[in-house]
C-alpha cells in the first residue's frame, strides 16, 4: 500500500508509527497517515459514491416509467427496455474506477458496498514503507522515501514535461547550456507548489486559462485580458507577481 506525496506537503501533516512483525526477520515496517492526503481520499471518495448513487437512482426510476408504459405496450417494449437497464448496470459495475464500491445482489440489481467504503474509511491518507535499517529512525525513513520520491518525480518531469532532450544538440555547451535551463524551470516549479500549495498541474492550468484577446471596431483596437478569476489571483498574489493588465494596448482609430 502506497500513496504519492506531494511537493507541497508539509511535514507537520504526516505522522509515524514504527511496527514490529516477528515473521519478518530484520524488516522494519512504518506505517504513515497524511493528514492532507486523507482529506483528497475522503473527497475523491464521496464524489465517487455520488455518483454511483446518482446513476443507481436513475436506473431505477427509468425502471419504474417503462414498467408503467409497459401495461400498454406489450411484451416486446418490456424487454427491450430491461434489456437497456440492463446495460446501464453492467456498465456501471465494470466501470473501471466505480466498481470498487459497488456490489451485486443475488437478484442482479447493484448496490454500494457499504462495508468496503466503511474499510478504505480506515486508510485514508495511510501508507506502509519498509526497511531492513536497524538503527535509522522512523521519521528520517519516512524522509528518505519522500525524497526518493521527488528525485523520481523530478526526473520524470524533466523528461516529459520540461523536454529535457541534450539529444537537440551536438555541442557540449549547447547541451549544458539546455541542462541548466531545464533544471532552473525545474525549480521554478517547485518554488511554485510550495508558496502556493497546490501542483503545478493546477496552477499551469489555471493561469493558462488567462486568454489575451485583441478586440476590434468602429472607435479603434483594443487588446485585453480576459477576467482574472478568484483562483489566478491567488496564484500571482502567493508568487508576488504582478497580473497582467486588464488593457494592454489601445489604438483609437
Amino acid at each position: 500500500m502506497s500513496t504519492r506525496v506531494p511537493a507541497y506537503t508539509s511535514a507537520s501533516s504526516i505522522s509515524r508509527k514504527e511496527v514490529r512483525v516477528e515473521s519478518a526477520g530484520d524488516t522494519r515496517f512504518i506505517i504513515c497517515h497524511n493528514s492532507e492526503q486523507a482529506v483528497r481520499d475522503r473527497t475523491q471518495r464521496e464524489q465517487a459514491i455520488a455518483r454511483i448513487e446518482a446513476e443507481l437512482e436513475r436506473i431505477a426510476s427509468q425502471r419504474q416509467r417503462d414498467r408503467q408504459r409497459a401495461k400498454t405496450d406489450g411484451d416486446k417494449a418490456k424487454q427491450k427496455a430491461e434489456a437497456s437497464h440492463v446495460r446501464a448496470e453492467c456498465a456501471l459495475r465494470d466501470h473501471p474506477t466505480l466498481k470498487r464500491w459497488i456490489r451485486q445482489h443475488a437478484s442482479g440489481r447493484l448496490a454500494i458496498d457499504r462495508a468496503k467504503v466503511k474499510a478504505e474509511q480506515r486508510l485514508d491518507g495511510k501508507y506502509l514503507l519498509a526497511t531492513s535499517d536497524p538503527d535509522i529512525a522512523a521519521e528520517d525513513a519516512a524522509l528518505g522515501y519522500k525524497n526518493l520520491l521527488e528525485a523520481e518525480r523530478g526526473f520524470r518531469d524533466f523528461k516529459f514535461e520540461l523536454l529535457l532532450r541534450p539529444v537537440f544538440h551536438r555541442l557540449e555547451h549547447r547541451i549544458r547550456a539546455h541542462v541548466l535551463i531545464c533544471w532552473l524551470a525545474l525549480l521554478l516549479t517547485r518554488v511554485a507548489e510550495l508558496s502556493c500549495h497546490q501542483s503545478w498541474r493546477t496552477i499551469r492550468r489555471d493561469t493558462g486559462r488567462l486568454k489575451q484577446v485583441t478586440l476590434a471596431g468602429h472607435a479603434g483596437t483594443i487588446t485585453q485580458t480576459t477576467p482574472l478569476r478568484t483562483d489566478q489571483q491567488a496564484i500571482y498574489q502567493a508568487l508576488s507577481i504582478e497580473p497582467p493588465p486588464r488593457i494592454s494596448a489601445f489604438d483609437p482609430s
